[in-house]
């Protein structure tokens, strides 16, 4: 490692954050009719008019713009574009009667799905505490713990721990099977970990604290595969391992059809999930005030399994997924799993030192920068082939949000700044 290369990637990244990503999204995405954010855009960054806000969506562009604000990002802007955000979540999908945010609305804000969904519920607790950390808002902090206690008394599973994920409106059990009632998964409990910890970060509530650690030790002791340390996509109630199954209710995963068990479906781990995690982890521990000590086996292995088989080495970037024991099923890219790549990799460069992760983030820098990002628009592509062409050639949708792409930049060029620091 050098002084000049860390610095010039951070150079590029601060570029790309500073005067093509954030531009793209505060100068097309609010929503001045109708309140919230306008989500779905083509891949010359037009609107595409579809007539929905998700959940997802308006939660995760909160938290974008409430983070950058906090970073110091946008000249006061994205803190206008936050609160901007926070009224929509409050006034149109926050359900009165039920409490819990909605899981779908139209542009209008007419609540076209009123199912709650604990994934969209653990980003909304993200969002909202982000938001009062940023801007001393109190009505984020006083809606998230508002949320937090209704997930406590209505999707904590208390006999056998974690928590259920797939409610209908008034927080009654959905059904079996791809309904998602009878299903727990990483990703879920991995974003509640996350939201977890800004809730805590925000409020320094005992009760908050011991939730996270409980959260955590679940991901350790029952989500990761207990030989090799990867995360497993889906379980039982009882946390037996669960076929992985498309639920009727997605979040970004359309790739196969509907009511098919996916292909290796009790033997796939992503390469970018569980980067995204060790980093997340390593994350909440400092929050916690508690060293990573207990945790660093387990998170060195994780970061090195995906070295080891989730980087390309012949094209650049991060796989989509294979076996726990190693190898590789899917080699296309996905936008997400490059950009908590990034963090992770210069998160572990800090912890562990520069050897194999500096190169490994080189590796998936220089993929992102010369073939993911649509600099002529500004976002990321958001599904490529091993090569680096576009399949899907939209900028953003319900799912595809700016919560990972705007995330990645900020978070690498802090890690980058410091890297440079002890060079």
């Amino acid at each position: 490692m050098d002084r000049e290369q860390v610095t010039t990637c951070r150079d590029e990244a601060r570029h790309h954050l500073v005067n093509e990503l954030l531009p793209f999204w505060l100068t097309r995405c609010r929503d001045e009719k109708h309140g919230g954010f306008i989500t779905h855009f083509d891949q010359e960054g037009n609107d595409t008019g579809e007539d929905t806000k998700s959940l997802i969506a308006q939660a995760r562009c909160t938290y974008t713009f409430a983070s950058a604000h906090r970073a110091g990002y946008g000249d006061g802007a994205c803190g206008e574009f936050a609160r901007h955000g926070v009224d929509y979540l409050l006034g149109r999908l926050w359900d009165e009667a039920h409490g819990g945010f909605y899981w779908m609305t139209d542009r209008t804000g007419h609540v076209t799905d009123a199912k709650k969904i604990l994934y969209g519920q653990s980003f909304a607790i993200y969002a909202l505490a982000e938001y009062t950390l940023a801007t001393d808002d109190t009505r984020g902090l006083q809606a998230a713990q508002r949320l937090f206690e209704l997930i406590q008394t209505h999707a904590a599973d208390t006999r056998y721990g974690g928590y259920f994920e797939m409610f209908e409106r008034d927080w009654s059990l959905c059904g079996r099977g791809a309904a998602g009632g009878d299903r727990k998964t990483l990703d879920v409990h991995m974003h509640l970990m996350e939201a977890f910890t800004t809730l805590y970060e925000a409020s320094r509530r005992s009760v908050h604290r011991r939730k996270l650690i409980e959260v955590i030790a679940l991901l350790n002791d029952r989500i990761l595969h207990p030989e090799y340390r990867t995360g497993i996509p889906q379980f039982w109630p009882d946390w037996r391992v669960a076929p992985q199954i498309k639920f009727d209710v997605v979040w970004g995963w359309d790739r196969f059809p509907d009511g098919q068990q996916k292909e290796h479906a009790t033997d796939n781990t992503a390469y970018g999930h569980n980067v995204e995690l060790a980093w997340l982890l390593m994350h909440a521990l400092d929050v916690l005030e508690l060293p990573i000590d207990e945790h660093e086996e387990t998170i060195r292995t994780m970061l090195r399994h995906a070295v080891d088989n989730g980087i390309d080495r012949r094209f650049g970037g991060v796989y989509v997924e294979g076996p726990h024991a190693g190898g590789v099923y899917d080699r296309e890219k996905e936008f997400w799993q490059q950009a908590e790549v990034l963090i992770g990799m210069l998160e572990a460069v800090l912890r562990f030192g520069p050897d194999p992760f500096w190169e490994a983030y080189l590796n998936v820098h220089r993929f992102v920068f010369d073939k993911v990002i649509h600099h002529a628009v500004g976002e990321w592509w958001p599904l490529l082939t091993r090569e680096g062409r576009p399949i899907w050639t939209h900028m953003a949708h319900a799912w595809k949000i700016n919560y990972h792409t705007v995330r990645a930049m900020i978070q690498c060029i802090r890690r980058l700044e410091a890297i440079a620091q002890t060079l």
